[in-house]
């Protein structure tokens, strides 16, 4: 018998059963003893086996709970009622609301799968929790909130009211003095 660096024609020829077997290379080391994993992917190399019978399994069965399916959110055929703003009894002043409003019942009927281009994107509810959904109501001009979300989203900047005395210029004058 031959011997090259540990390999003599028995192990050899184990070795080839083995790995047609489908055992895996650690498998196979573990088996002859005496080699490692390495040692036994490089003389399958130099020996040219390649064909195998079947890929090693891993010994341990995997066993995944199955989740629970996910109700699929389609958009509801909500009926639509339409709001009218009530006259103001302090006579004419410029309307900040639009004289009529269309709103869906339900808001919140929109979820990711459902959201559409020109539909309001305000998040209503726990991102992590199965109930968060979308505004879903029709957006406005411009932006991807309807007009409500859109006055809370974007709010006009306050200016502040100066006053003109003395006791203004006096306190703006103790910090440098």
């Amino acid at each position: 018998m031959e011997t090259v660096a540990g390999w003599t024609e028995d192990r050899v020829a184990t070795l080839k059963k083995l790995w047609l077997d489908g055992l895996s290379a650690s498998q196979i080391a573990r088996q002859l003893g005496g080699v490692t994993r390495n040692a036994v992917i490089g003389k399958v190399h130099r020996l040219g086996l390649s064909g195998r019978a079947a890929p090693s399994q891993p010994a341990r069965p995997v066993f995944k709970t199955p989740r629970p399916a996910r109700p699929v959110a389609t958009a509801p055929a909500v009926p639509i009622r339409r709001i009218e703003a009530a006259p103001s009894p302090s006579g004419p002043v410029a309307p900040t609301l639009p004289t009529t409003l269309y709103r869906r019942e339900e808001p919140g009927s929109a979820t990711v799968l459902t959201l559409g281009a020109h539909m309001c994107k305000w998040p209503i509810g726990d991102p992590s929790s199965d109930e968060f959904s979308f505004c879903g109501r029709r957006t406005g001009e411009e932006g991807p909130y309807c007009i409500e979300h859109a006055r809370i989203a974007y709010q006009p900047q306050q200016k502040k009211a100066k006053r003109n005395d003395g006791a203004e210029l006096a306190r703006s004058l103790r910090r440098y003095i």
